[in-house]
């Protein structure tokens, strides 16, 4: 399995970002994908996952900012990320998870600064 993130880049703050995500290869039916992010001083953070036939999951920290959503069809998910603060600022992680396989993009980097 390869999952490879995009969309990333440098947004000023209250502004937004969509991430994407794909996963390809041995994809399972019944799989768990899902973001994170990580700055030089601070620990890998979870952000939000959707479950194939689930509904989002959200950390507080994001919960009403960012929204999930997931094209089964392309095994793809996707991260609207609006009302972006410097706090947001990381490498954002994609990861994918069936019964068998677990992993993770190479990030990409989201920066919120005036």
């Amino acid at each position: 399995v390869h999952v490879v993130e995009s969309g990333g880049g440098l947004v000023q703050p209250g502004g937004s970002l969509r991430l994407s995500c794909i996963a390809a290869g041995d994809i399972r039916i019944i799989n768990d994908m899902g973001w994170y992010r990580q700055t030089p001083v601070k620990q890998r953070e979870w952000v939000a996952a959707i479950a194939s036939g689930d509904t989002p999951r959200y950390a507080d920290s994001v919960r009403g900012r960012f929204t999930a959503s997931r094209d089964n069809a392309k095994n793809m998910i996707y991260l609207q990320m609006n009302n972006l603060t410097p706090e947001d600022t990381a490498l954002y992680y994609c990861r994918y998870s069936d019964s068998e396989h677990v992993q993770w993009g190479q990030g990409t980097q989201v920066t919120v600064s005036s």
